[in-house]
Parts: structure tokens; C-alpha cells; sequence
């Protein structure tokens, strides 16, 4: 699908914009005054396929422990600043490879010099946060409450600082809980900018609904040509943000990582216990990166012509299944054979 065309950053080494694969972003939560936790935490994320990954920075403690976390972290950290620029300009010292921030919300234009500065001079990246629940007041009796036009203006206000200060390194993003608020904010300034946009639903919720409302947000946006990076955000452990990131992405044809996998929704046909094997199936190959395609199907109506698309794949029978791969059966085995046998064919796949 187009995409729409935005100027280049890179955060780190990694390439943000003008075409870039659209890449899966983080935060931890963890406390940053423990760098060895927050270390922990990023290789976690990092092998579940994170690519930038952001964290808090309330304090100078947490300015003092950056330098061990951008030394050791195996992907590129941004440090997440709200109102105090010497905290940015510490986290910028300290080696981080972007910033969240609003320039006007750092306590006044000298203070927006000194941060972009330095900035300037290390090419770090500069990422204006719009976020619904802290909207400035004044844009909240102008537009009488939280809207579009508000986020957008908002943004662009904060712009406009970094721009007379000739400072070119900049992503946008406008999040809101919202969807449909979101989506109409990022699709009015997608339509006046052409900066890289960060994409996502913010407080959206736990794994189970806020997974849906991500998936619809941020997946009607890349439908439409929007977005250069994107973030879940979910209650929780992080690691699932970027697992339901990737998978925002693959099914849309945007990027490949790890398994795609089929399986149908089960009917008074299927006689093998389906779920359990898909389970099974799903939670082993959480680790594996091969972008394959594998198909756990529950009878033979649409079993075997899924698993004939599919890298290798299953479809039941009573008790038991057909093996297949690109397919051709390869053979039948038993229910309480299959899990095993559908893996070891997996295993023998060439890389």
C-alpha cells in the first residue's frame, strides 16, 4: 500500500521515515534509577523484536544512570522528558539517541535554545508528544474541550519553536485514547507536515481490549499511508506491545518477523480438540523470527487448501490430522502426535 512521503531521521541506526520500514517502538517500565532492571527489561523486548525503546527520566538520578543504559542496551534508547530542559540536556550528555519532549513546556525559548543546541550538534532527534490529557489550557477554552483541531494546533505550535531555531530532526505524534479522535487528528496533520509520525491509541488499556483498540487506531492509520514508527501501548508488561505491534504490521503486508499463523474458529465439524493445539503451537514458536507461515486447521473443508498456502501446516480429521507442507501431505499422525510433529517439521524448514 502508498505510503506517505516524510522527510528522514534516524534514531540511532535506525532509519525513521522516506520509505523506512515502519519500526515497533517501546517504553519500559521499569524504574530508571536501576539501570541493571531497565537492561533486563530492553533485552526482553529487544528479542521480542523492539527496535527503539523509550524511558522515563523524572530526575537527575535517572539522567545519571543513562549513560550505563544507552552503553549496554542492544537498541537505541530515547529519554522521555516532561517540563525540565536540564533534564534533556543531561539525557543528551549522556549519549541517548532522541528525545520525547514539547519544547513548550521547558520553561521558555532560552531554555528551547539550549536543548536544541545540543541536539543540533549530536543529530539527536527530537520526538513533540501531543497527548489528549495534557492539552494546554488555553487550547481547551478555544476549542472547548479535547479535539482534533486542538492536538493538531498543539502540534504544530510546538513546531513552529523548533523550526525558527532551524532544527530539522523531528517526528510527530498526537495520541489520544480515543480511536477516532486519533485517527482524525494524525490525518489532519499528516495532511500539513511532512515530518515522520509516531503512531498510536495512549492509555489504551490491558492485553485484551487494549490490543483491539491498537489494532484498530494505529491499523487504520497504515491503511491510509500514516504513520513511520508506531507504539502499543497496553497495562502491563511491555513485551506484548511489540509482539501486537509486529502483528499490526504483518497483516497488513508491511513488514515481515516470525510466524503468520492460520487457524480457523472452529465449528461442529472439527473432531480434534483444536485450541489446544493451536495453543500449543502459537506458544512455542514465540522466539522464532523465520517470517513463515504455518496453518493449524480443524477439518477438511477448508483445512487442506489453507495448509496448501501455508509453509507447513495441519488439518484435522477424527482423532487425528494430515500433515502437510506447501501442499503436499506429508503424512497422518495422531492428535497427541501432531503438536510435535507439526514442530519438527517447522525445525526443518530451511532458514
Amino acid at each position: 500500500m502508498p505510503r506517505r512521503s516524510t522527510r528522514r531521521i534516524y534514531i540511532g541506526n535506525v532509519p525513521i521515515g522516506d520509505g523506512a520500514p515502519v519500526s515497533v517502538q517501546s517504553m519500559c517500565n521499569t524504574d530508571t534509577r536501576d539501570p541493571r532492571a531497565t537492561l533486563e527489561q530492553i533485552g526482553r523486548l529487544a528479542a521480542a523484536g523492539c527496535e527503539i525503546i523509550r524511558v522515563a527520566v523524572p530526575d537527575v538520578k535517572a539522567v545519571e544512570a543513562l549513560p550505563e543504559i544507552v552503553n549496554h542496551s542492544p537498541i537505541p534508547v530515547i529519554a522521555d522528558i516532561h517540563f525540565d530542559y536540564k533534564l534533556a540536556i543531561g539525557a543528551l550528555r549522556s549519549g541517548v539517541h532522541g528525545l520525547r519532549l514539547n519544547p513548550g513546556n521547558i520553561g521558555g525559548l532560552q531554555n528551547v535554545r539550549e536543548v536544541v543546541s545540543i541536539a543540533r550538534e549530536r543529530q539527536v532527534p527530537i520526538r513533540i508528544g501531543v497527548n489528549a490529557g495534557s492539552l494546554e489550557k488555553s487550547l481547551l477554552e478555544k476549542y472547548q474541550g479535547v479535539t482534533a483541531e486542538a492536538l493538531v494546533e498543539s502540534a504544530l505550535g510546538h513546531i513552529q519553536l523548533l523550526e525558527n531555531e532551524n532544527y530539522p530532526w523531528m517526528k510527530i505524534s498526537l495520541k489520544a485514547s480515543s480511536v477516532p479522535l486519533m485517527v482524525k487528528a494524525y490525518q489532519s496533520l499528516s495532511a500539513q507536515v511532512d515530518y515522520p509520525l509516531h503512531i498510536g491509541v495512549t492509555e489504551a488499556g490491558t492485553v485484551r481490549s487494549g490490543v483491539i483498540k491498537s489494532s484498530v487506531g494505529i491499523g487504520a492509520l497504515l491503511a491510509m499511508g500514516i504513520g513511520d514508527t508506531l507504539r502499543v501501548s497496553l497495562t502491563g508488561d511491555p513485551v506484548p506491545e511489540v509482539r501486537t505491534g509486529w502483528e499490526i504490521l504483518k497483516s497488513l503486508g508491511l513488514r515481515k518477523r516470525g510466524p503468520e499463523m492460520i487457524s480457523c474458529p472452529t465449528c461442529g465439524r472439527c473432531q480434534i480438540n483444536l485450541t489446544a493445539v493451536a495453543e500449543a503451537v502459537e506458544k512455542a514458536l514465540e522466539t522464532e523470527t523465520r517470517p513463515i507461515k504455518v496453518a493449524v486447521m480443524g477439518c477438511v473443508v477448508n483445512g487442506p487448501g489453507e495448509a496448501r498456502e501455508a509453509d507447513v501446516g495441519v488439518a484435522g480429521g477424527r482423532d487425528s490430522g494430515l500433515l502437510f507442507r506447501k501442499g503436499e501431505v506429508i503424512k497422518k499422525v495422531s492428535q497427541e502426535e501432531m503438536v510435535e510433529a507439526l514442530l519438527e517439521e517447522i525445525r526443518n524448514l530451511p532458514a
